[in-house]
């Protein structure tokens, strides 16, 4: 194989480079010779922005360092590519940028809208007899890519979530007057993130009260009389609910206080204020202290505190992708499956994109309480081995170290 490509898309993990690691290394030990990365995407591509990977990552400390750095290291995009039908010549341009870096495997890291792009490169190739293989790296931290079990991204999210509920929890009950706390966590359609802060309650921690996940209609009004009920026994509370959670109507809770106007190519609204509006409403109606606390992108870039099994399966699906291709696979996308839960154990396995992208994995409905306050045992357990075990960054003048791509040769 000649050279191969490889580009990062959609929100950033705290584990995404460790995937580009996987990819890097392993096309390098099968013998491409140049490893090039798409500076920001499939936007950038198209720009002719285009990286030597082996410039920037010239020593195993640079690529010790990779692993341990959060975020896109060759930066992210969001940018739909459209339809085949009515836009040869974009996809033209595309293929004879490819031929001229006479690039044989293309690898996209990212989450839906990213296996959505292998989908339509895939199709293009096959209708034009294209010889470059499409392999989709799979990455998340909202954990709903169908057909794999979870995704690189999720569990060292879920690890950053479930600590930071705890600390949470030990803050808001040092008063002696009742405080109600309202965590909101990203999660648009998929409440998997959320369902992570569960993993707090044990023998240390009482837990969150209630968990609000958007795969169940969210009722303001009782939402209200449950805290009502637990505030006159006179105790704090710490409340957890997805950004994404919608009343009866469709509309998202955080609309009903305020107008949401950006909306991105993916007709995807920008979602911030559900704690905001419930912590007031709370404030409201029984005049007691509240808080409203967003994580934000505190869930995808807390690198210091990553689970070393995600880290692990970052890698492993990038580095097997690159087998996949070099075995001669396209329109693929890497998966994880379970194959045992004690000890547990995940394997890679190769699936067609056209049945993973744009369909959206939720929470199981028999995993969350019949009420919509709360999850089951049964998804505590599947979230519990993804957290396991870290990886330790390495600390300079008493503060993480991290490698960034800095001024990148541009090509033609």
């Amino acid at each position: 194989m000649r050279n191969v490509i490889v580009g990062q898309s959609g929100g950033p993990t705290a584990v995404i480079n460790s995937s580009l690691l996987g990819v890097y290394k392993t096309a390098k030990d099968r013998g491409a010779k140049i490893v090039y990365g798409m500076v920001h995407g499939i936007k950038g591509l198209l720009d002719g922005q285009v990286a030597d990977l082996s410039e920037r990552l010239r020593t195993e400390l640079d690529m010790d360092l990779l692993k341990r750095t959060p975020s896109s290291f060759l930066g992210s995009c969001r940018y739909k590519l459209p339809d085949v039908l009515g836009n040869e010549e974009l996809y033209k341009k595309i293929f004879a940028y490819l031929d001229k870096l006479e690039i044989d495997a293309f690898f996209y890291i990212g989450g839906n809208d990213s296996m959505d792009t292998i989908k339509k490169l895939t199709d293009f190739g096959a209708i034009t007899s294209s010889p470059i293989r499409f392999i989709g790296v799979p990455k998340t931290i909202d954990n709903d890519l169908a057909i794999t079990d979870h995704t690189p991204g999720y569990g060292s999210a879920a690890k950053y979530i479930a600590a930071t509920t705890k600390e949470i929890i030990r803050d808001g009950l040092v008063y002696d007057y009742p405080v109600v706390s309202v965590m909101e966590i990203m999660g648009r359609n998929a409440g998997w993130l959320t369902a992570a802060t569960a993993l707090a309650k044990g023998e240390d921690c009482e837990g969150v009260d209630e968990i609000y996940l958007p795969e169940k209609v969210f009722d303001l009004d009782y939402f209200l009389a449950n805290v009502g009920k637990k505030l006159k026994e006179n105790r704090s509370m710490v409340i957890a609910v997805s950004e994404g959670i919608k009343v009866a109507d469709g509309r998202y809770v955080c609309e009903l206080a305020d107008h949401v106007d950006y909306t991105d190519m993916f007709g995807h609204k920008q979602l911030a204020g559900t704690a905001r509006f419930l912590a007031a409403k709370v404030a409201e109606k029984y005049g007691v202290k509240t808080r409203a606390i967003e994580l934000s992108s505190l869930q995808r870039c807390a690198s210091h505190i990553t689970s070393r099994v995600d880290v692990t399966e970052a890698y492993n699906v990038g580095g097997a992708a690159v087998k996949a291709a070099f075995e001669g696979m396209t329109g693929q996308v890497i998966t994880l499956k379970r194959i045992s839960d004690d000890p547990y154990m995940c394997i890679t396995e190769p699936a067609d994109v056209h049945i993973i992208a744009n369909v959206e994995k939720k929470v199981p409905l028999e995993w969350i309480t019949r009420d919509g306050t709360y999850v089951k045992p049964e998804l505590v357990h599947y979230i519990r081995p993804l957290i396991q075990a870290e990886i330790t960054p390495l600390w300079v003048d008493g503060l993480p170290r991290h490698i960034r791509l800095k001024n990148p040769k541009m090509r033609d």
